[in-house]
């Protein structure tokens, strides 16, 4: 007797590879324990929230007793986060977004699940530039829609503009990108981003309908070497931005995103309706209200950006140390190499941890031939991490 649906029990067997290298890891440190292990699978952000996070949730504490404190708030999120979150947008994408644009939800992933339960029909599809974040052809299938890539350019990973064109057709409704890039830290130009809205631009005259352009920018913050983010709405006026507050603030666990819609679009409150009651209907409800008050008092601060610049530093010895090829992250915190002449991505994945270092391999975001590497985890254990590569480039040799 099938208990799930066909779908999903063969999502069960080709799920994420970075659950399934994370997976491996806990084996082997079980076997070897935990120092001898180094797990750069799994984008789990460990450095600790700003202060202003442990002041806010003091000051909620002491309140905790009054009525609703915790109750139900509006399913778009509170009234004093929407227009904290506004004012941000606002200075961020050179656009003036009112409180009325924004929907607070349940991450970036309840955010991107939203806009998906409130535009798409069953065969639309969503275009995506590859390497992509791995969970966005799971979003897709969840209401019907179909995934379709087009490949950056190999190690540059910069956008193939070309190949965007001719990958949008009479079925497309949305494009999603994501800068800074998880997996390859690339974070995209003003002059690309132009490219993409006038592409889009051109092929909603010619199907005749607006093909929307997510934006997915968890990691807008988080860049390096004087590199900026540029805004996407000015670009676009079917644009759509996505965010959360899990790398920022370092709040992976309490689930607090948002959705901010392009006011220059055409109809906006009627998507603005629609993705009010899908983030209702899905079930979220509403954003957890205790993350939504620390977002709305801590959303002038952040994490120390300078741990992360450390650590991509001393990831880019080890990879130098082996003669492995790669591009420099310019934002979030993964590296993407390319695998070593001779070898498939998966192969020196395997290779890797005969040596205890565990990383994912490319093929799970959609481009093989090369693997990630994650460096949200403390600057001593990939130091420490150095014999084993030692170990590596021997046998490479």
């Amino acid at each position: 007797m099938a208990l799930v649906t066909p779908q999903i029990e063969e999502y069960i067997k080709t799920q994420s590879w970075i659950r399934r290298m994370f997976e491996e890891a806990a084996e082997l440190k079980a076997k070897f324990g935990a120092d001898n292990v180094f797990d750069f699978s799994l984008g789990n952000p460990d450095v600790p929230p700003p202060e202003s996070v442990s002041s806010v949730l003091k000051e909620i504490t002491r309140s905790i007793d009054q009525p609703l404190s915790l109750g139900y708030c509006p399913n778009a999120g509170r009234p004093d986060t929407r227009a904290a979150l506004a004012k941000m947008i606002s200075k961020e994408q050179d656009t003036e977004v009112a409180a009325n644009h924004v929907v607070v939800t349940t991450g970036a992933a309840g955010a991107i699940n939203t806009i998906f339960r409130s535009t798409l029909s069953p065969g639309d599809e969503i275009v995506c530039f590859a390497p992509y974040f791995v969970e966005y052809n799971f979003y897709c299938s969840n209401h019907g829609g179909t995934l379709k890539t087009v490949k950056a350019k190999p190690l540059s990973f910069e956008i193939d503009i070309e190949a965007l064109a001719k990958a949008i057709g009479p079925k497309t409704r949305a494009m999603i990108i994501n800068s800074p890039n998880n997996p390859t830290g690339v974070v995209y130009s003003q002059e690309e981003i132009n490219a993409i809205g006038t592409i889009l631009k051109e092929k909603s005259l010619q199907y005749g309908k607006p093909i929307f352009l997510i934006s997915d920018e968890p990691y807008r913050f988080l860049t390096y070497d004087n590199v900026t983010v540029p805004p996407v709405m000015p670009a676009y006026d079917h644009t759509i931005i996505v965010s959360s507050f899990s790398k920022s603030l370092s709040m992976a666990g309490e689930r607090v995103g948002f959705i901010a819609v392009n006011p220059a679009m055409e109809g906006v409150e009627l998507l603005l309706d629609g993705l009010i009651l899908s983030n209702r209907i899905l079930g979220f409800v509403n954003a957890p209200v205790i993350g939504q008050q620390i977002v709305c008092k801590a959303l002038s601060s952040g994490v120390d950006v300078s741990i992360y610049n450390e650590r991509r530093k001393a990831m880019a010895q080890l990879l130098d140390l082996c003669c492995i090829e790669y591009t420099m992250p310019k934002g979030a915190f993964y590296f993407f190499p390319k695998a070593p002449n001779g070898f498939t991505d998966k192969e020196f994945v395997d290779l890797l941890m005969t040596e205890n270092i565990i990383t994912v391999p490319g093929s799970g975001f959609g481009y093989p031939g090369y693997f990630r590497m994650t460096y949200c985890i403390d600057k001593s254990i990939i130091e420490s991490s150095r014999p084993a590569w030692e170990r590596i480039k021997e046998k490479l040799s």
